[in-house]
């Protein structure tokens, strides 16, 4: 991940938590059309900081 996108992965993970009113697609989204990340890398991390937050 960092290497391919230039942040380390607890970047990321922290981005998504930030994101708590939006909903998975919607946060898959825009990760892909804002920080230009390929649909697994996205959906990973948005369900992995769900499934730890208890979404």
């Amino acid at each position: 991940m960092e290497k391919k996108y230039g942040q380390p992965i607890d970047y990321w993970l922290e981005l998504v938590g930030s994101r708590t009113s939006m909903k998975h697609m919607e946060i898959v989204s825009w990760l892909k059309s804002e920080h230009g990340l390929g649909h697994g890398h996205a959906n990973a991390i948005v369900a992995y900081v769900f499934a730890t937050q208890g979404k």
